[in-house]
């Protein structure tokens, strides 16, 4: 069946992902591969000290994406899309929703990216015997307790971005467990909150008298392959206003983007892991059973259907690499060069293999905002050599791409020298991984692992919870997810991998024992006010 065919009657399979830079969607037929794509650029904003994304330009993100979904279908194949075999909707983890009873926003969305909650994660932290990171849902919730904001006694719901527009979508208040497993711990045996830090977070909130305990207000958490729900007559208008989607579309457990990128590289069985390297960077390795003891650098997360993950996020990545792309275009356009900037990307990203393998001795940080598991509420990027190092353009390049990964590395030295941790594949996927076998051979030299990149790993989280909304309605009987992974949609491939060498181990291990020796002159930078 082509795609047209599929389209019109309904078979194709629709995956949103509300990511930082970018909302994209991507519909899938049913063998899973790609037919047709759509995407929305936004940025966040800074307002009154908080990183945010306005109600409206969620919307409006949202609506644009699929408009350019549809144009596309419309271009492609000469047919509306009228209805789907089912929808998933993704968007980055965490931050912090609230609303009261009437359905009102009451502060403006707090991001991933906010470090404001380190008070409250601290003592959360503490008091479950857990680490909380500063980005988590309920490090959000108590921070505004303690700041005594004033909206906390309206609060009757608070969820995640992917857990909102799935609401409004459906009318159901419910989120995907890897979600949820962002807002506050989860067990993976009974695949629900842990009801031990539930009972100590009411406890510990009782004098202030709000009318509410944490379960009547938090979402309902549901595995991969549960019903999420269906598609409203308003849904509907809300994602295409032109009124050609129809109600009535079943929707899987909506994720966050650590869940959906673990799906797109095949990632949720035990001893397999993932990194995600865009604009943020995260790692994701499941986990065979519970670490030895709480680190700060390593947020406990499940895949999809729950198993248990230790998660690296890194608040930066390639944004200070975008920053200095922009600064080469910006002298090509001077000089009157003509302008492809995906060639620039490659030309610079491949000359940095001609680095040495600690970069000369140049030093960089990419911290355009705070990094947590380095202890960072706020960032300075800056880069950074004495006069006796290799200063050229290779180990320059190398150095950016260096610092892009040089925070994730550190957190996963933590599970693979001290933890001991077990990991059989490792995935890459994201922006860095663009430029072929480039970002890869950083990455392997950074973790002293083998790294795959699939072919698919361009497509990214719309794909990945595409594939989840697959799974939802095309799973066999008591089929798990990895086993439809692995079956339906990857059919044994693993992807192109690179093994790193000796040299470039020892190399990356050299750059960042120096990159922790140079950690206090960030901190100057940031201490530093203008």
């Amino acid at each position: 069946m082509d795609a047209k065919q599929i389209i019109a009657e309904g078979k194709a399979i629709l995956g949103i992902e509300l990511g930082s830079t970018r909302i994209k969607a991507v519909l899938i037929d049913r063998d899973n591969h790609p037919i047709a794509q759509g995407s929305h650029t936004w940025e966040n904003q800074l307002v009154d000290g908080l990183w945010t994304y306005s109600d409206e330009a969620i919307w409006f993100g949202l609506k644009d994406c699929y408009a350019d979904l549809r144009k596309e279908v419309k271009d492609k194949y000469d047919i509306e899309i009228e209805n789907l075999a089912a929808i998933g909707i993704s968007a980055m983890m965490h931050g912090y929703l609230p609303f009261n009873r009437q359905g009102k926003m009451l502060v403006p969305f707090r991001t991933w990216r906010n470090t404001n909650t380190g008070e409250a994660a601290k003592k959360l932290s503490k008091l479950f015997v857990y680490n909380i990171p500063l980005r988590w849902s309920i490090s959000h919730l108590y921070q505004a307790i303690l700041n005594g904001e004033k909206h906390i006694k309206d609060i009757s719901f608070i969820t995640t971005l992917a857990g909102y527009i799935h609401w409004q979508l459906t009318s159901q208040k419910v989120i995907g467990i890897g979600d949820a497993s962002g807002m506050i711990p989860v067990d993976p045996e009974t695949k629900q909150y842990r009801m031990d830090m539930v009972e100590k977070f009411d406890q510990l909130i009782a004098p202030q008298q709000f009318g509410w305990k944490l379960l009547d207000i938090m979402p309902k958490v549901l595995v991969a392959g549960n019903d999420a729900g269906h598609l409203t007559v308003e849904g509907a208008k809300l994602l295409d206003p032109s009124g050609h989607l129809k109600s009535g579309i079943p929707l899987c457990p909506p994720e966050g983007d650590a869940g959906t990128g673990m799906a797109a590289t095949n990632a949720v069985k035990q001893r397999t892991g993932n990194v995600s390297a865009g604009t943020s960077s995260f790692s994701m390795i499941v986990l065979e059973k519970e670490l030895s003891k709480p680190y700060e650098a390593i947020d406990m997360v499940t895949t999809p259907d729950g198993s248990l993950v230790g998660m690296v996020h890194c608040n930066n990545c390639t944004s200070e690499i975008n920053a200095w792309i922009g600064l080469f275009k910006e002298y090509q356009e001077m000089l009157g060069v003509p302008i492809d900037l995906s060639a620039i990307y490659e030309k610079l990203f491949k000359k940095a293999l001609e680095g040495d393998a600690d970069c000369g001795g140049l030093m960089a940080f990419n911290y355009v905002s705070g990094e947590p598991v380095t202890g960072f509420s706020e960032g300075r990027p800056l880069f950074m050599r004495s006069a006796t190092d290799k200063f050229n353009l290779a180990n320059f390049m190398r150095a950016q791409l260096y610092a892009a990964i040089g925070v994730l590395k550190i957190g996963n030295d933590i599970l693979f020298k001290e933890e001991q941790v077990k990991v059989d594949r490792i995935t890459g996927h994201g922006g860095y991984f663009k430029t072929t076998g480039v970002g890869q051979r950083m990455l392997a030299a950074a973790m002293g692992s083998s790294i795959s990149v699939m072919k698919t790993a361009g497509e990214g989280g719309a794909w990945g919870i595409a594939l989840l909304a697959s799974y939802l309605v095309n799973k066999q009987a008591n089929q798990s997810l990895a086993d439809f992974l692995d079956s339906q949609v990857f059919a044994g491939d693993t992807g192109t991998e690179i093994a790193p060498t000796k040299d470039e181990v020892e190399g990356f291990n050299r750059y960042i024992e120096q990159y922790k020796r140079t950690l206090p002159v960030e901190e100057a930078a940031v201490n530093y006010k203008k």
